[in-house]
């Protein structure tokens, strides 16, 4: 069914530069307005016509009503990170249209609702104008329908002005919508409508085209809390106590329908306790008991929880009590932007709770690693007798990305030190907190395994489990807690480098940056001639890699997507005053996900790089 109607083959000539699979397509609409079918169909149909993309909604934190913004990014290259231009917007909201062409560059395109009369705000932008309430009226006969209906009609637009294949958008649909065959059809006919009314209404005069790739084989689609949730299950969890919270809500909601579907024993009866508690206190003093209990137990908030969770965190970290906390970050202080994107929880989480305390994180940068390192989380939570944090983000955790399909686990469930009897004989006595192997771990009990019982306390001390406030008791037992750390950077996931003899600087990045700085050393290298090297972070506590990174390099940019350079006050905790002082910080805080020319911008500012001229050619570079 593809479209390749009179209009576009002979717009092919018309354009001398053709820009294939190279752009950024933004929909502006109003928030339950139902356009997410229509985004999703138009998404899906790129991808499934080989071309790496990605799908980023900027939504509101309301019900309805609001502007909401969808951005597709198509690379050949798979750069897949935000892009700060948009190429080609779809404008559908009366109260932002404006707003929104005026921001566009020059040579942009827009299609757009056509008595909102866009075409007289400017001379240097591609203007398409569709009727739609008048062709959706042909298509739909009932009323209350044809608001959601109105929405796919774009979608049959672009796939004749973009060249996607409208059969490929057919699949999209069905894949969507499932078993609703009703709405198929309804919808498949706003669709032909759209590529009717283009194809016979509207010349091609912009030079954005989609063109099959074969680079999206083998991969699928997927959010990262929706992949979360499957590493989970994998994981072995058998306890989800959570309280609802944007953007962290959908982890839980999503892990809850895998484990009706797959956690039940030969009865029937499930295997598993999911929770909705009455707040994050609740929640994650329900996960801190779960663990005490001998369940791999979990929940999953955002910062505001984080903040409620301190209290319980410090009871974990002191009384060793295994868990995993999934904080899906967002902006803040308190309220702040609830659906917007940030890396704001990092120094708080890392200390989190009063006193001494040292948490440990992981730091995913793709939805595949937010598969692999929910499993690694109940691992290392249950080898190092602590709480794990998850540190995913609103862009990696509510967005549509693509990813090699998921593996099966390979390795057994590591539940680290629980005493059993031959190690009992072996030890010849046990203290619940005695450090026997050097390691700052001691072996623990779970209650109805027939070994010896403890009292947990939040209060002091000694390695027996028994009340002191000695302090000698106290300076041992916070001694071989930090051995325990120390011991933990062995086994968190190490960092991913990237190293280049022949550059003097180093970036330094980590969760959903990496998109943004892998695109950004292309740009400084393919503007400037600036080659860089590249280390991405993945846990904390750092591991050895990030002082040899540091010391191979003249001068470091962290990029970090916080205020006040979060991952840079930890490393001023870890690292010598003299690498710290090579570190420079590029920061982005404005609640979008971060994208490669603001970081490209930072480091040609500051190494006082000037812009290649003339076709390429270097004119100067300053450092």
């Amino acid at each position: 069914m593809t479209a390749t109607p009179s209009s576009v083959r002979a717009a092919g000539d018309a354009g001398s530069s053709r820009v294939v699979n190279d752009f950024s397509l933004q929909v502006a609409t109003v928030n339950g307005s139902g356009s997410q079918t229509a985004n999703l169909v138009l998404l899906r149909s790129i991808f499934q016509m080989g071309v790496p993309v990605s799908g980023k909604n900027l939504f509101p934190s309301n019900i309805a009503g609001l502007p909401t913004w969808y951005t597709i990014r198509a690379n050949p290259h798979g750069y897949v990170g935000r892009k700060k231009e948009v190429d080609f917007l779809v404008a559908m909201n009366p109260e932002t249209a404006r707003e929104d062409v005026l921001t566009l560059a020059p040579g942009a395109a827009v299609l757009y609702d056509e008595p909102l009369k866009l075409s007289t705000l400017r001379e240097d932008v591609v203007f398409y104008p569709v009727p739609f309430d008048k062709i959706v009226a042909e298509v739909c006969k009932d009323a209350k329908l044809r608001r959601l209906v109105k929405n796919m009609i774009y979608d049959g637009v672009l796939s004749n002005l973009l060249n996607i294949d409208l059969g490929q958008m057919e699949h999209a649909l069905k894949k969507q919508l499932g078993k609703k065959l009703k709405a198929v059809e309804l919808n498949m006919g706003a669709l032909e409508a759209g590529a009717a009314y283009s194809a016979g209404h509207l010349a091609k005069r912009d030079p954005y085209w989609v063109e099959p790739m074969n680079q999206t084989a083998g991969m699928i689609l997927v959010e990262g809390n929706a992949a979360a949730a499957f590493g989970c299950m994998m994981a072995g969890v058998t306890v989800c106590a959570w309280y609802p919270i944007t953007p962290s809500s959908s982890l839980p909601e999503t892990l809850i329908q895998l484990l009706k579907k797959y956690r039940h024993d030969a009865d029937g009866k499930a295997t598993y306790a999911v929770i909705q508690a009455e707040d994050e206190i609740a929640s994650i003093g329900m996960v801190v008991g779960a663990g005490w209990a001998g369940a791999r137990a979990m929940t999953s908030t955002s910062g505001p929880g984080i903040s409620l969770m301190g209290e319980f965190a410090g009871l974990a970290y002191y009384a060793e009590v295994p868990g995993v906390v999934f904080d899906i970050q967002r902006v803040g202080p308190s309220t702040g932007l609830p659906t917007r994107t940030s890396q704001g929880d990092i120094l708080s989480t890392a200390l989190l709770s009063h006193g001494d305390t040292k948490q440990i994180m992981l730091i995913p940068a793709s939805v595949e690693e937010c598969y692999t390192m929910s499993m690694a989380a109940f691992d290392l939570a249950e080898r190092f007798q602590s709480l794990v944090f998850v540190m995913s983000d609103l862009d990696l955790a509510m967005n549509t990305w693509m990813s090699r399909t998921f593996e099966y686990p390979e390795h057994p469930i590591n539940r680290g030190k629980v005493l059993d009897a031959a190690t009992l004989a072996r030890l010849g006595s046990w203290g619940r907190y005695r450090d026997v192997d050097g390691d700052g771990i001691p072996y623990r009990t779970i209650p109805g395994n027939d070994m010896p019982a403890y009292f947990t306390r939040g209060s002091g001390h000694n390695e027996n489990g028994q009340y002191s406030e000695r302090p000698d008791d106290y300076v041992n037992n916070m001694n071989r807690l930090l051995r325990k750390f120390e011991t933990a950077r062995q086994h968190v996931p190490q960092p991913e480098i990237v190293d280049d003899e022949r550059a003097d600087i180093g970036i330094i990045g980590y969760g959903t940056s990496h998109w943004a700085i892998e695109e950004s050393r292309g740009q400084l290298e393919r503007e400037y001639g600036v080659r860089t090297g590249y280390l991405r972070l993945r846990a904390y506590p750092f591991t050895p890699q990030l002082d040899q990174f540091i010391d191979r390099y003249a001068r470091i940019y962290l990029v970090e997507q916080n205020r006040d350079a979060q991952m840079l006050g930890l490393m001023r905790l870890d690292c010598t005053p003299e690498r710290v002082a090579k570190v420079r910080s590029v920061l982005h805080y404005n609640g979008l996900p971060i994208d490669a020319r603001s970081v490209t911008d930072v480091i040609e500012e500051q190494e006082g790089l000037k812009v290649r001229l003339n076709s390429g050619a270097l004119v100067s570079a300053e450092r």
